[in-house]
């Protein structure tokens, strides 16, 4: 996996908080979810877990409406 793509959590942060802070909405949980399979029965994450980002497909870009592309 490409490092410039990981992120270090912080104690508590959660799938949603990291969707938001990456993507802009917690809409794109599932995103996360299908990069990290080996992390999804964390709810709430303790320090130092290392979270893939994927890329925001271009499909995904379509749904936002014209003022937030």
């Amino acid at each position: 996996m490409d490092e410039n793509r990981m992120y270090t959590t912080v104690q508590g942060d959660m799938w949603d908080y990291i969707a938001w802070k990456f993507y802009g909405d917690e809409k794109y949980i599932s995103l996360l979810f299908s990069g990290n399979p080996d992390l999804l029965e964390i709810s709430v994450f303790s320090a130092g877990t290392k979270v893939y980002i994927p890329e925001l497909p271009e499909e995904f870009d379509e749904d936002l409406p014209e003022w937030r592309v």
